[in-house]
């Protein structure tokens, strides 16, 4: 197939485009380098079915409409922005990428006829209130304008479902760690907290710890990402991923440091956005997919130790 991958110089992004072309698929990249990196990609420069990085913006509407006509068989829409404390002091940014941006796409998927998987977050929802975990049916609380601009385009992206047909999917992924992750500012707990210990650093918590992540492995979710859009099943539906297991900060930071001493505690930088217990039932997507993870929490913790421990992040 024809394939686009809108932020696949991101992190998952790469891992998707990675499972892709493992597939045997022709993969396209448009990424604007906000947050991705030219890097990510670099090993799939000389691949024969990779057909390149266009760097671009997903809201610049020529560009969509010049680009599809590859004619795309499927468009996984992982472009965004991302960052949460980002969100709540500059929301207008985060909405007009992550709502405006997804329109456009959107449109062009439409005008063209491209499935759509458009990748949402856990952090939409309400806590997990009971050890069933969070599944597709559990109430939303948008609490960061990261969170409710992913929700807005969510409704607009199942609404070409019903109002054209359109086949479209969206994907919630809990808390997803693993290489080629950032690890800086909002890079993710797991890899802040691994490069931390091996620079000798503490590893600082916001809040008292308690929280809960339900932490995924990338290869596991980009897995999940790319087989969701294979599927007629998932069509006009809203899908989890997770590793089906919680854990607190406290917790992740004893079992990667393996130190009590060198924790810190700070205050917490937007704890109106804290969600204190993240537990993902992925039933749905075992059930539509025969999905589920593969990798264990202290699995992909040690293959992304290895990972930090092999470039220059340290």
């Amino acid at each position: 197939m024809n394939i686009l991958v809108t932020g696949g110089a991101g992190f998952i992004g790469r891992w998707v485009v990675a499972k892709l072309l493992e597939d045997n698929h022709h993969v396209w990249v448009l990424d604007d380098l906000s947050n991705g990196r030219k890097e990510n990609l670099k090993e799939f420069e000389q691949h024969p079915l990779f057909q390149g990085l266009l760097e671009g913006d997903i809201k610049d509407e020529q560009l969509l409409n010049d680009l599809f006509k590859e004619q795309f068989d499927i468009c996984y829409h992982l472009g965004a922005s991302i960052n949460v404390q980002d969100s709540i002091d500059y929301p207008e940014t985060t909405f007009n990428n992550d709502v405006t941006g997804t329109f456009h796409v959107l449109e062009a998927c439409r005008k063209h006829w491209v499935k759509m998987v458009f990748m949402s977050t856990c952090m939409v929802y309400e806590k997990a209130n009971d050890d069933h975990g969070i599944d597709e049916t559990n109430p939303v609380k948008p609490a960061s304008p990261y969170a409710g601009s992913k929700l807005a385009a969510e409704n607009m992206v199942l609404s070409y479902y019903h109002a054209y047909s359109l086949p479209v999917t969206v994907i919630r992924p809990f808390n997803t760690y693993g290489p080629y992750q950032k690890t800086g500012g909002e890079g993710g707990v797991v890899a802040i907290f691994i490069k931390n210990k091996l620079t000798g650093k503490s590893l600082a918590i916001y809040g008292d710890g308690t929280q809960t992540r339900d932490l995924l492995y990338v290869e596991d979710c980009a897995r999940f990402v790319v087989e969701s859009g294979y599927a007629d099943e998932t069509n006009g539906e809203i899908i989890n991923a997770g590793l089906g297991r919680d854990i607190s900060i406290n917790e992740l930071a004893i079992l990667i440091a393996k130190d009590q001493n060198r924790i810190q505690y700070v205050t917490h930088i937007h704890p109106q956005s804290e969600i204190p217990k993240l537990l993902c039932n992925y039933d749905k997507a075992k059930d539509l997919l025969g999905w589920k993870p593969k990798f264990s929490l202290e699995e992909g913790i040690q293959k992304t130790e290895e990972w930090i421990q092999s470039t220059n992040l340290i």
